[in-house]
């Protein structure tokens, strides 16, 4: 009897062992489930102050390999200059490498596709390569993060100007970017074209995607760059960070913990700040509710290369601007949905929700700016050489003299 009870409870003991193992390893694989996203964030930190980081060698801008596209420019077709968002995670840089091979494929078979296809109607892409601020850098604001991204928008500055040097003085062009994208172009926007009747003048208008653009810019450093008041405006800003209402998170993260430009020049929180929201579905600056009807349509345009037109699905979604964030609706096709990935609210989602608006927004600027300019005649014929006029003596008037 006695080794029968000291069995039983050797058997109790081992079971209890067991299942406090077993709750143990629950209780830690839960942990780890809700706490995934810090645990992503911090396993992105370079470890290294961005003071005495060396950073990753920069891109030639005039060679063709410092460029994903870099086409040749005909006649007078306009161009477009578009600046991809972040593909780069982090971890050993602060800022990427030109050569990271699956940062480069997210440009090329994701962000081309889905947010420069809108405008290659319009005329030849071309997007530099540069040393974009990795994912990490934007899920908080520590001064090595601010620092990591201001050193990328002087790589996208240098690519502009090499970019206007190659498709000449004439030429009328677009600037578009998405998410980290549009922060630089925005800065292209402050730095140069904006600063430039010339510039400006030329500009069809500036598509800053997913991006947030302090109002107050626009009675200051882009004052001569309006924001887009409505569908038929040109030389103007369309900029929009969209979330849906239920989106507590991304909301924050848009109105409050987000930086942009200030008109000094340095980035600074959107918090207390009145952000630029111009509906896509509306081309215009409105609070008016667009309605999924008037959708034109989205894309999930991944792997989709050259001048096809991705699969449009129309009717997804209504947009209205509340306090400077466009609000949409969940759309019904999964592919325009959000994938469940880490650090999902600070990344660009896989997809345009407005590809075929702004595709259409884009081609009837053009025609609009097009036709501006003919009637300015700045594509007037050049004026001829000038004809040399030799000097003509200077004679007096008879009976005039000096007092006369």
């Amino acid at each position: 009897m006695a080794i029968f009870r000291k069995q039983r409870f050797s058997g109790l003991t081992r079971w209890l062992l067991i299942s406090a193992v077993a709750v143990f390893l629950i209780l830690l694989a839960l942990a780890i489930w809700f706490s995934r996203h810090q645990i992503f964030q911090s396993l992105l930190d370079p470890g290294e102050p961005f003071q005495t980081y060396t950073p990753p060698e920069g891109a030639d801008y005039a060679s063709a390999e410092g460029w994903f596209l870099r086409p040749s420019v005909d006649g007078e077709e306009p161009a477009v200059f578009f600046v991809h968002g972040t593909t780069f995670n982090g971890g050993s840089d602060w800022n990427a490498p030109l050569d990271d091979s699956d940062a480069n494929d997210g440009v090329t078979h994701t962000q081309i596709p889905n947010f420069a296809g809108p405008f290659r109607a319009t005329g030849p892409l071309f997007v530099p390569r540069y040393r974009q601020a990795a994912l990490y850098t934007f899920m908080n604001n520590r001064e090595d993060s601010v620092l990591a991204r201001e050193f990328a928008a002087q790589d996208v500055l240098a690519a502009f100007d090499a970019f206007l040097a190659g498709i000449g003085e004439d030429r009328p062009f677009v600037i578009a970017g998405v998410g980290q994208g549009g922060l630089h172009a925005t800065y292209v926007l402050m730095e140069r074209v904006a600063p430039s009747e010339e510039l400006r003048q030329r500009l069809i208008a500036a598509y800053l995607m997913e991006t947030p653009v302090a109002l107050e810019l626009f009675s200051d450093r882009l004052a001569a760059l309006p924001p887009c008041q409505t569908p038929e405006s040109i030389r103007c800003v369309i900029a929009y960070s969209a979330a849906r209402p239920e989106e507590d998170s991304r909301l924050r993260i848009i109105t409050e913990r987000s930086q942009t430009w200030s008109p000094d020049g340095q980035l600074d929180l959107t918090l207390g700040r009145g952000l630029l929201c111009v509906n896509p579905i509306l081309g215009a600056r409105s609070v008016d509710f667009a309605p999924a009807r008037l959708h034109r349509g989205g894309a999930a345009a991944d792997g989709i290369e050259g001048d096809t037109l991705p699969p449009i699905q129309t009717g997804q979604t209504g947009a209205q601007c509340v306090d400077g964030v466009l609000m949409t609706e969940q759309p019904n096709s999964p592919a325009l949905r959000r994938p469940d990935r880490l650090g999902e609210t600070f990344r660009i989602p896989p997809f345009n929700l407005f590809y075929e608006d702004l595709r259409l927004d884009a081609a009837r600027r053009t025609g609009i700016l097009v036709e501006t300019l003919a009637n300015e005649r700045l594509y007037a014929p050049p004026l001829e050489a000038p004809e040399e006029i030799e000097d003509a003596p200077v004679r007096p008037i008879e009976g005039r003299g000096r007092g006369g």
